[in-house]
């Protein structure tokens, strides 16, 4: 494709389509609100399930896990589908899942049942992931992507906070109340399936099909005539799923495997930190006072606090751009676990403090950087493959991130333990600052260009339109 924008793709960048791009952000949103709130609200549930229950210690992180480790493999399997069949089918088939077992989940008679349940879950908790983030990214305009992505991120910790707020709020009601938290998840789901049924199948994707005419009449159902020159455009043969395509030869053969590393990379030492402190918020809280609505009440404020921290994302990446974003926040991380791992169990309001900047952090940058990277810098063919592959790397920083930190806190206190995710600030900021593109106001046929010389691989077809 030329360095500049086809004119195939006008209408997509137009100020005319604000009111879809608007439309299509709130629905892909809705899906990591989803996200967000049905990972976060067993952290508020599992002190009250660890009374009801009696709950031995061996049991409590692999329960908070389950979800984490369905997400890594849905996200794998179901982002290469959605390359094969299409974003628009897997965008609402992926939501049923949530329907279905947030129900199962809610209506568990032991935690065995509970954490069978919490796994299938997880699957589609990872497959919106991909499905999302890549429709959204191939429907936003260049100037506002970047936004645009990022309030996907803001809107999954604003799904956390709203479980931690529901969880202060139900906390008192015991065994019903846990059960409504998990309950309200398939509540959501069923009125973000009624809306996303009007939103088209993405163009680009369309045309990476070899579908052009497909492609011109889904733009044409956004704007009559301005469509018109897809039809006519060069298309690319057997790409995205065609006979000659090995998605992962692409991902992992140069010059794409630059950016899948840094992608995997960033992304799993974030989440390893991001997992291990919020999973266990109210539980390290609930350490540090004598009533579980005290450690609810101080999870939410690490949630708001750390929701506001998305906000400043978002009004700064297109505007001071991605890598100084993503640098400055990892660097921030870093330092307010350093603070904590240094000073140890000062007390309820100085930990959650020091929580709430760690989290405020991480959600500005590479908490809402990671929807965004993947699907600028990897080719339509391979993009919601790659964001998948990303998204299941980071699943394994996340579980590794649940699962060690009960026992480091258990063999060596919380203040030592934080020395692990204060490792994971440390690396995190290094890979940022090696290898983190900036990538601001290009479209995605600017950034293939400018960003893999030389795409694609021998073996796959080089008719890329």
């Amino acid at each position: 494709m030329s360095a500049t924008t086809p004119n195939s793709w006008e209408l997509l960048e137009s100020s005319s389509q604000a009111a879809f791009h608007r439309k299509v952000t709130v629905l892909s949103a809705a899906g990591t609100f989803l996200d967000g709130y049905d990972l976060a609200v067993i952290a508020v549930a599992l002190p009250v399930l660890k009374k009801e229950w009696h709950l031995a210690a061996s049991v409590e992180a692999p329960l908070a896990a389950s979800a984490v480790i369905g997400m890594l493999i849905g996200a794998l399997v179901v982002g290469r589908l959605t390359d094969k069949l299409g974003r628009k089918a897997m965008y609402l088939i992926d939501l049923l899942g949530f329907v279905v077992f947030a129900v199962l989940t809610a209506a568990a008679q032991d935690v065995w049942q509970l954490m069978v349940f919490r796994f299938l879950l997880g699957l589609a908790l990872g497959a919106d992931y991909p499905i999302s983030s890549t429709l959204l990214a191939e429907y936003a305009p260049a100037a506002r992507r970047g936004a645009m992505m990022c309030r996907m991120g803001a809107a999954w910790f604003a799904g956390s906070a709203a479980a931690y707020l529901v969880g202060a709020a139900l906390t008192p009601l015991g065994g019903l109340g846990w059960r409504l938290m998990l309950l309200l998840g398939a509540v959501f789901a069923l009125v973000v399936i009624w809306l996303r049924r009007s939103v088209p199948e993405s163009p680009r994707w369309l045309r990476s099909r070899g579908r052009g005419a497909d492609a011109a009449e889904v733009l044409t159902y956004l704007e009559g005539d301005h469509a018109g020159t897809v039809a006519a455009a060069p298309v690319l043969s057997k790409a995205g799923g065609g006979p000659d395509v090995r998605p992962w030869r692409i991902l992992f053969s140069r010059p794409v495997l630059r950016w899948t590393v840094f992608c995997c990379g960033f992304w799993a030492v974030y989440t390893m930190a991001y997992y291990g402190i919020t999973i266990y918020t109210p539980t390290i809280l609930a350490t540090l006072t004598t009533t579980a609505w005290q450690a609810s009440v101080g999870s939410a404020a690490v949630g708001l606090i750390g929701l506001v921290g998305s906000g400043i994302g978002i009004l700064l990446v297109d505007r001071v751009g991605r890598r100084p974003l993503i640098i400055a926040a990892f660097a921030g991380l870093t330092l307010s676990l350093l603070v904590l791992a240094v000073i140890g169990s000062a007390g309820l309001v100085v930990v959650a403090v020091l929580l709430a900047v760690a989290v405020m952090c991480a959600n500005g940058g590479p908490g809402i950087l990671d929807f965004l990277y993947p699907t600028e810098l990897l080719p339509t063919e391979v993009r919601a493959t790659g964001t998948g592959l990303a998204t299941g790397v980071s699943r394994i920083g996340g579980i590794l991130g649940i699962v060690l930190f009960p026992g480091l806190v258990s063999a060596w206190g919380l203040s030592h333990a934080m020395w692990l995710f204060v490792a994971c600030g440390v690396v995190g900021t290094a890979i940022c600052v090696m290898m983190a593109p900036e990538t601001k106001g290009k479209t995605l046929e600017e950034l293939n260009d400018s960003l893999l010389p030389g795409y694609p691989p021998i073996g796959v077809s080089p008719d890329r339109g």
